[in-house]
């Protein structure tokens, strides 16, 4: 981490700092490269959040085990697992994993394989919660810390309204939503929920905690009964929680690594870095060696054009522009731009024969989702098939994005559905008053005015808005129906109007095709494409070391943020923000979000937002 904060510093003059960077570089890759020639046991540690996608900024590749942890990495090098002889167990070390429900059920998957290839998957965990309960309960052996406790106490939503918020200052949302289950606009506009927003939270609650009871009953060799028992019971000491078979035994850290020893056999390589890639051999004894090393790096990328699933990751909301890159891996946004030429660049790619589209998002901008499922429409215009992978939430703009594809998979826990759309805007004349801020308007044009902060809209402005967002509704109706055909269950006035399903709901009603992983849908997308022997091609391309030193030594320009307006880079939301965030960091989540929302209205008037955007679960 020290390299990669020092690798961070240095600026874009090649003269002052190519050479540092070159050390720096070489400091981050001089490590041994492990061998995997005897038996293993790999460890892989899971903290914090996990995002979906690969880092795309190079720095993955350049830090290796250092860098920032994806799910589709992690799910790489699991898939790798099941076929390595000399691989004879899985550690996965979960403590503070902060996984949603569709990667908890993506993981078990993987550790079903596993054990079926004939691996044993060891779970480690200082403390169990819902999500970890649920992913170690698959587990060979699940472990715990004796000091540690075990809380599995049920699913806790909680849904977040701003309207007295927005009037202590002097703002007042003016809304309007197409369909009476559209409850996105309800935070900006009411102090609780609508009936038809608590009746389809508490359906859509009630739906992914069967599906949990189920899980963790058949992994556990418990009844359903018994595990609602104890969920209700809701927190055990590590003792109690071994006694009621939750757990299968309890060791600290150090006796836990004899005890894999013991399993395998003292001279058994457990190692953190499996399949983390070689590394450059680095003779420090000749001081030239290093220029070979970075030679070889800053040669171009090479091109394969072996058979290939391509894979395009839609996730955060959804946005015009370009799509900003996270610190530490994943992604900030969504942005259309980034992602139609990510699938026309795989349309063009005659060794491209599938693509999947993995859509983890709450949805956004109409326009913006509009714009990526047209890029998907053309990529399938010749026949080669285009699959959907749903994670966490693929919800309004995140559904729609996924209506023309051949084939959706959903995981059972999956939050989707939410065909509809809201719009509005922001009437902040009381803000401005507040604070002694005066104005004068000029107009040109009756409806010139229409869009200004200064007064909500009149009947004939109202009407107006609803005719376009009716259009829109319509055209997504029109996308689900064209995209689902024959497929719907019922009627589509039926399943849209906003109401929001978990996968398994989703599988019954015919909004999806199959209830499966990631895995499952790259698989399924190669057998549909008949290939056997391929790779999976993540667009856009990361960023390869040489990438990254070309834009060090050229200066490439920056990339406009995906929003204009200043709300979340302002310095003071900032601080208010970083208080709250260490005080309640499920609410600060939630602010930042309805923030976004407060920015794209702003923009665009119109969004297909789903309501979970500004709902926490745990």
């Amino acid at each position: 981490m020290q390299a990669y904060r020092r690798l961070a510093r240095i600026s874009v003059n090649p003269h002052r700092n190519l050479f540092a960077v070159a050390l720096t570089l070489m400091a981050v890759l001089a490590g041994s490269t492990v061998a995997f020639a005897a038996d293993t046991v790999a460890v892989f540690k899971i903290r914090g959040p996990v995002a979906e996608q690969p880092d795309q900024s190079g720095l993955a590749e350049l830090l290796g085990d250092a860098g920032p942890v994806s799910m589709y990495s992690l799910v790489k090098k699991l898939h790798s697992a099941q076929k390595d002889s000399n691989l004879k167990g899985v550690i996965l070390d979960i403590d503070q994993a902060g996984l949603g429900f569709a990667q908890v059920q993506e993981l078990r998957g993987q550790i079903k394989a596993l054990k079926a290839a004939g691996k044993d998957v060891w779970v480690l965990a200082e403390g169990l919660t819902n999500g970890t309960m649920l992913l170690g309960s698959e587990a060979t052996r699940l472990l715990l810390v004796p000091t540690g406790e075990v809380m599995i106490n049920g699913l806790y939503s909680q849904g977040m309204y701003f309207k007295e918020m927005l009037g202590k200052i002097g703002v007042e949302a003016d809304m309007m939503h197409c369909g009476d289950f559209k409850s996105a606009a309800e935070p900006f506009t009411r102090t609780g929920p609508s009936e038809e927003a608590a009746a389809q939270m508490n359906r859509l609650l009630d739906s992914l905690f069967e599906q949990m009871i189920k899980d963790i009953a058949e992994s556990r060799n418990l009844s359903e009964a018994r595990v609602r028992e104890l969920i209700d019971i809701g927190m055990f000491s590590a003792k109690e929680a071994k006694k009621a078979g939750l757990v299968d035994d309890l060791m600290y850290r150090e006796d836990f690594v004899r005890a894999v020893k013991d399993r395998y056999g003292s001279d058994v390589n457990v190692t953190a870095s499996y399949k983390s890639g070689k590394k450059p051999d680095l003779n420090f004894d000749n001081p030239f060696s290093m220029f070979k090393v970075f030679g070889d790096l800053m040669k171009p990328p090479g091109t394969s054009s072996d058979p290939a699933v391509a894979i395009v990751y839609v996730e955060g909301p959804i946005t015009t522009g370009p799509t900003q890159q996270g610190l530490f891996g994943g992604t900030e946004n969504a942005g259309s731009d980034t992602i139609r030429r990510a699938i026309a660049e795989a349309a063009d790619d005659p060794s491209v024969q599938a693509l999947v589209l993995r859509v983890n998002s709450p949805g956004g901008s109409a326009l913006a989702s509009d714009i990526i499922c047209e890029a998907a429409e053309r990529f399938k215009a010749d026949g080669r098939p285009f699959i959907v992978s749903m994670g966490n939430v693929a919800a309004s703009g995140g559904y729609y994005v996924s209506t023309l594809a051949d084939t959706i998979f959903a995981d059972p826990m999956t939050i989707t559905g939410s065909i509809g759309v809201v719009g509005g805007k922001f009437v902040t004349n009381g803000l401005w008053d507040w604070i002694g801020v005066s104005t004068h308007e000029y107009k040109r044009g009756e409806r010139s005015d229409i869009f200004s902060t200064t007064r909500k809209w009149n009947d004939e402005e109202r009407k107006l808005m609803m005719d376009m967002m009716n259009r829109i509704y319509d055209d997504f109706k029109g996308r689900v129906t064209t995209g689902r055909g024959d497929k719907l269950e019922k009627d589509i006035e039926a399943l849209a109007g906003g109401r929001v399903y978990s996968g398994a709901e989703a599988l019954d009603l015919g909004l999806v095709d199959r209830l499966g992983s990631f895995s499952d849908a790259v698989r399924f997308a190669a057998n549909e494409a008949n290939i056997s022997d391929y790779e999976m091609r993540v667009y856009p391309r990361p960023k390869s070391p040489f990438d990254i030193f070309s834009e060090l030594l050229g200066g490439a320009a920056k990339e406009d943020k995906f929003i204009g307006t200043p709300y979340r880079s302002n310095p003071f939301v900032q601080q208010a923000m970083g208080a709250v965030r260490t005080i309640d960091p499920d609410k600060a989540r939630v602010l930042a979000d309805f923030i976004t929302h407060m920015e794209m209205l702003s923009k665009e008037g119109v969004l297909m937002l789903s309501p979970c955007a500004t709902t926490f679960a745990r």
